[in-house]
């Protein structure tokens, strides 16, 4: 199977670390879910915030390991699993981010769960100054 359109533009931009394609990949409307805040965030404005950030923090040391996804057979959609590791400071960060968009091929979710504890602690901790000094600018 052909790895679907959303997906691949999702690779691209994490490879690249550039979040000009985020415009057009987020749905009006998407939800991001992240275990460093307790609530979900609704909205391309906030969700591309919280991803660059995240380009920034897990920086090039971000590896895709694995991989899983499924296309709805009637076109309305579908969703991927993508297991990655990165190193944040001195910390490990094992996690996976899962993925679904719509018919349109945008995404409409987008949540994101990491462990160890103390490499979540450590991912916290950066997302945070790095939204931080993102509103700063």
């Amino acid at each position: 199977m052909t790895r679907p359109a959303p997906l691949e533009a999702w690779h691209r931009i994490a490879a690249t670390r550039d979040p000009a394609g985020l415009d057009a990949l987020l749905a009006d409307d998407v939800v991001f879910r992240s275990p460093a805040v307790h609530t979900p965030q609704e909205g391309r404005a906030i969700t591309t915030a919280y991803l660059t950030a995240a380009m920034h923090v897990l920086g090039p040391g971000l590896r895709y390991l694995d991989e899983w996804y499924d296309v709805a057979p009637d076109g309305q959609g579908g969703s991927a699993v993508l297991e990655f590791e990165s190193v944040v400071g001195e910390r490990t960060v094992h996690g996976v981010d899962m993925l679904r968009w719509g018919p349109e091929g945008r995404l409409t979710s987008f949540t994101v769960m990491a462990r160890p504890f103390k490499g979540l602690e450590a991912l916290i901790a950066a997302m945070a100054a790095e939204l931080r000094s993102g509103q700063e600018a």
